[in-house]
């Protein structure tokens, strides 16, 4: 076991002047048990706790970090831009480089408009759905997770015509009325909510990709399949790229599978580490914010100059060197393959969900194809082989339902260890 005394210690400073000791809720280890490490410092595919505890990095701040950690370019960008000042409060030339560099790289935006967060940028292309069709109503999926706006934090109800309710205190009653949901990957259940709501629905809100169920893939057809729906019933449909956004292709998502959306929201990886989301579109759509249009949205700190130095540097690399997603992808693919050997190398069967640079190990031995599929994983083992990853010095996502983010920064070698990890792991949670 490694010893973690200081970051015990200041876990119980946290818990005194923070709720839960942490500032956002999955980093207090709830779902895994165990006291939340406290990271020092992080070096391309390395991090490095508060007791110089050293751990291969599988989360790269839940997806930004598509280069590893403190890049050297991110790094210059961002140390320039400080000397100039930390925030204007008006324009600058970075935000209009980054945006151009945006409509180039992704199929389906015309117009973009910089947020502070991911968040920010679903509550905002929602309040746009809305305001452009004249319509209230919206259709999210059951596990995909669009930051914490009321409007997303919907549980579903018993079927699929079934009002939605809150699922946190402070959502109001009249705010879940207005969100419906949909099993992922059942276009059947999509055509029923639609059916009985005619006329009504504004958008479908979907991460094209699930990463907050585990890595979960759309099936043959199924995001065709909604772009046909929303064509044919005059609904914008909204892809949500703040995790797949430049991550599995520069283009995003909607490159990878070749469907284009109506709006479509980014974060994460736009900021290169700082906290930036975006959200864009048709231009005849984006032309419905203010100050052009009359849906208002606006943000003080919008187009940050700092933000906006490490965006660019971030997308300017990705743009210029396409070989960073087929290193993504081949570093993955053999973390994928030695996993499968080690599976079949101790007569177990449990699912892995892998696409581009994401992945999940599930701890069940059926297919995981939405949320309802991923909550039969096995918590406890999960719970074991979280800290029996730990303890050889792989840092995992603290939850079954959170999928793995690889960076370009790891190596082969890297990638062994993760390997013989995974395999020492299996053996001792299967003792």
């Amino acid at each position: 076991m490694k010893s973690i005394s200081q970051s015990t210690a200041l876990y119980e400073k946290a818990q005194q002047v923070i709720p839960g000791g942490v500032n956002s809720p999955v980093r207090a280890f709830k779902a895994v048990g165990g006291t939340p490490l406290f990271i020092k410092s992080a070096k391309g595919a390395y991090m490095y706790d508060q007791d110089e505890n050293t751990y291969i990095e599988l989360i790269n701040s839940w997806g930004p970090m598509v280069l590893g950690h403190a890049h050297p370019l991110i790094e210059e960008a961002v140390e320039k831009a400080v000397k100039n000042s930390l925030s204007f409060g008006a324009p600058c030339q970075k935000e209009v480089e980054i945006a151009e560099l945006i409509t180039q790289m992704v199929p389906g935006i015309e117009k973009v408009r910089m947020v502070n967060s991911g968040t920010e940028a679903t509550m905002s292309a929602i309040r746009l759905a809305r305001g452009f069709t004249g319509k209230d109503k919206i259709i999210k999926i059951e596990g995909c997770y669009h930051g914490h706006g009321d409007s997303f934090l919907i549980a579903a109800g018993s079927g699929a015509i079934t009002l939605g309710q809150p699922n946190s205190p402070g959502v109001t009653k009249g705010t879940a009325q207005d969100t419906l949901s949909a099993p992922y990957n059942n276009l059947e259940a999509i055509d029923e909510v639609i059916r009985f709501n005619p006329g009504e629905i504004a958008a479908i809100i979907i991460e094209p990709v699930p990463g907050n169920m585990g890595c979960v893939l759309p099936e043959k057809a199924y995001l065709e399949g909604l772009r046909t729906l929303c064509d044919e019933h005059g609904i914008l449909l909204v892809f949500d790229e703040v995790m797949t956004g430049f991550r599995l292709r520069k283009g995003g998502a909607q490159e990878f599978f070749g469907v284009t959306p109506d709006l479509t929201t980014l974060g994460k990886i736009i900021g290169g580490g700082m906290p930036v989301g975006a959200y864009g579109g048709k231009k005849e759509i984006m032309d419905h914010v203010a100050p052009v249009g009359p849906v208002y949205q606006a943000g003080t700190l919008s187009g940050n100059p700092v933000a906006m130095a490490a965006g660019l540097a971030m997308l300017s690399y990705l743009n210029e060197h396409p070989e960073v997603y087929s290193r993504l992808e081949e570093v993955t693919k053999k973390m994928h393959e030695g996993f499968q050997k080690n599976l079949e190398s101790l007569g177990l069967d449990y699912t892995m969900n892998t696409v581009g640079s994401m992945h999940t190990l599930f701890f069940t031995n059926e297919p995981v194809n939405n949320f309802a599929d991923a909550q039969k994983s096995n918590m406890e083992l999960f719970k074991k082989y979280f800290h029996a990853m730990l303890d050889r010095g792989v840092y995992l996502p603290p939850s079954q339902f959170e999928t793995l983010f690889l960076s370009y920064a790891l190596t082969d070698e890297d990638i062994d260890k993760v390997i013989e990890a995974n395999l020492d792991s299996l053996k001792a949670i299967h003792a």
